[in-house]
């Protein structure tokens, strides 16, 4: 039966008993085909039952178990997901109820057996008598049910700005207008034609795993197949929304052939880069740039992540805040054409907000030698960075990673900060000793200007905004920290008074307490200042008030050693005025 009536007449058999179709020809008889779906059927000339006159009728008697089919709600749902642009007009029998107005008739008849008593009345009293009741009338008629029309089949400029807002309405129920569409045909080895909007906003749920991926409808010859389709348009354009109208499929595709069939890779790519398209338009417009990249920055990151083939395209689309460019957000080419001359690289630091980067250490020898530094604070940057290596040959570098190197010095800075190195390496073993494992090395600076330290991480593992990010994810895998924290190094500014007066200190008597104590207190506002969390954030709080009560002259008893300081190197402690901390 199915190679005689197609996949779609069969489906009939799904939800009714018995199929009854009646059909008349002009130049020939009423004819009635009937089957029970059980691989029979009969045909018969129609004598007794009603004329056609001319066409088809199909009569569906409803399994018991599928009589929701029958409500008018169901009907139009179907029509309005299915059908709803076919060309052929789809009515429906309906029941409408209105209220009508309807004459108090008992009122009237009590007035006209009081006609002979004739008194004045009052108008209030006579507008009372005349009261209408209301009641509910139930009529039927047949309503259009697919009254919207194909716009996609109409050539972009037939079509005006109101028809394309309320298709879009009636495609995606938004209240709002869309911020922007495009509407295009491909034609070639395979054609199809297709509408994409942008919505002003995004939707509260757009990452989330169990929406549906995609908004995007794809239909055959105006008949509606899916719109959920993972192949069709990748994960980061989830939010366009539009129709996809192909000539080329097959009415009766399986899910399992769509997946397979090469007609749905071009779609998708032509697609793609159709969004692309579209968002370079947007782009001109600055005010509405704005809010497309308010409502989905993300998505466009994480397209700079998984789309390696427009990687490049999407990267021109990316905005920051910088240094330089105060409360508006610029692009990386706008970054690229304010470079200093001869400047390679571009610099930029990732972290929670723009608060917490602006006044950064790390930013300090790149202001005062005034390179621009771009601030990059959501969280997905951090992905970005790793997969955008570079823009227009230009290597992207991050200001708290080790290997950070500006300009080329001259010989008599070179010199100079030799010096510097030798003086402090003594206070730099010192430090590395006290510190022991919390930090792999102990390094003379050459980034931070204001600042006595600052704590950088290694070149290939994670910075300490990444740290954060994956400390916070509640399903994480505890064993990928073990081998991506990177070993911290501390840095410290031999400019600084305080890095002066501690390696005097510390030349005098590496075991002094009070060397100890501060090294344990600038490592630990280090971790704060870098970006880093506390392992033990008492102990620094301990530490505070211990300072105040000696900046305010408040004796304290005192306290136990603390245990677990690493030794210093053989000798007796001295004492001193500051007393240990822990």
């Amino acid at each position: 039966m199915i190679g005689q009536f197609g996949v779609g007449f069969y489906s009939a058999f799904l939800v009714a008993d018995t199929v009854v179709v009646t059909t008349k020809h002009n130049d020939d008889e009423q004819y009635v085909w009937e089957s029970q779906g059980s691989g029979s059927f009969t045909v018969r000339r129609e004598v007794d039952g009603e004329p056609l006159g001319r066409g088809t009728k199909v009569t569906l008697f409803l399994k018991e178990d599928q009589l929701q089919y029958l409500e008018e709600r169901r009907l139009k749902d179907l029509v309005k997901k299915h059908s709803e642009f076919i060309s052929y007009p789809i009515y429906l029998w309906v029941e409408k109820t209105t209220d009508k107005e309807v004459s108090d008739d008992e009122k009237e008849e009590t007035k006209k057996e009081e006609e002979g008593n004739v008194e004045e009345v009052d108008e209030d009293e006579e507008k009372k008598s005349k009261k209408k009741k209301k009641v509910k009338e139930v009529t039927h008629e047949w309503e259009l049910i697919n009254k919207q029309k194909p716009i996609w089949l109409r050539k972009p400029e037939e079509v005006t700005k109101e028809e394309y807002c309320s298709f879009y309405k009636s495609l995606t129920n938004d209240w709002e207008d869309p911020l922007h569409w495009k509407h295009f045909s491909v034609e070639g080895q395979l054609e199809f034609k297709a509408i994409l909007f942008v919505p002003k906003r995004a939707p509260f749920d757009l990452f989330d795993v169990r929406k549906k991926l995609n908004n995007i409808r794809l239909y055959v010859r105006r008949v509606f197949i899916m719109d959920n389709c993972k192949e069709l348009i990748p994960e980061y354009l989830g939010f366009v929304k539009g129709v996809v109208d192909s000539d080329d499929l097959p009415l009766n595709i399986s899910r399992e052939m769509l997946q397979q069939n090469k007609i749905l890779k071009v779609i998708r790519k032509n697609l793609v880069k159709k969004c692309i398209e579209m968002f370079y338009e947007i782009a001109e417009n600055k005010e509405d740039y704005a809010k497309f990249y308010e409502a989905f920055s993300k998505n466009i990151k994480l397209g700079v992540v998984e789309d390696s083939q427009n990687r490049a395209k999407l990267a021109d689309l990316l905005r920051f805040y910088s240094t330089k460019s105060g409360d508006e957000m610029s692009s990386l080419k706008d970054y690229v054409t304010r470079m200093k001359g001869g400047q390679k690289e571009i610099y930029c630091i990732t972290g929670e907000s723009k608060k917490a980067v602006e006044n950064s250490p790390f930013l300090e020898r790149l202001k005062k030698k005034g390179y621009e530094v771009l601030f990059m604070v959501d969280a997905i940057d951090e992905y970005m960075v790793a997969q955008l290596k570079e823009y227009d040959g230009k290597k992207l570098v991050s200001a708290t990673k080790e290997g950070l190197k500006l300009e080329e010095e001259s010989e008599e800075e070179k010199k100079r900060r030799e010096q510097k190195k030798k003086s402090f390496e003594n206070l730099c073993k010192v430090i590395k000793d006290i510190l022991g494992d919390r930090v792999e090395k102990v390094v003379v600076s050459d980034r931070i200007v204001d600042s006595p330290c600052c704590l950088v991480t290694g070149e290939y593992g994670w910075t300490a905004n990444m740290e954060r990010i994956m400390k916070g994810q509640a399903l994480r895998d505890t064993s990928m920290s073990a081998y991506m924290s990177s070993k911290k190094i501390m840095e410290i500014n031999p400019d600084h008074p305080i890095m002066e007066e501690l390696r005097k200190r510390a030349e005098a008597d590496k075991n002094d307490k009070s060397v100890r104590d501060l090294v344990m207190l600038l490592y630990e506002t280090a971790l704060l200042s870098s970006g880093f969390s506390l392992d033990d954030p008492n102990s620094f709080a301990a530490r505070i008030h211990r300072m105040l009560k000696l900046g305010l002259n408040i004796d304290e008893e005192e306290t136990p050693a603390d245990e677990e300081m690493p030794p210093l190197e053989e000798g007796e402690t001295r004492e001193s005025k500051m007393e240990e901390v822990d």
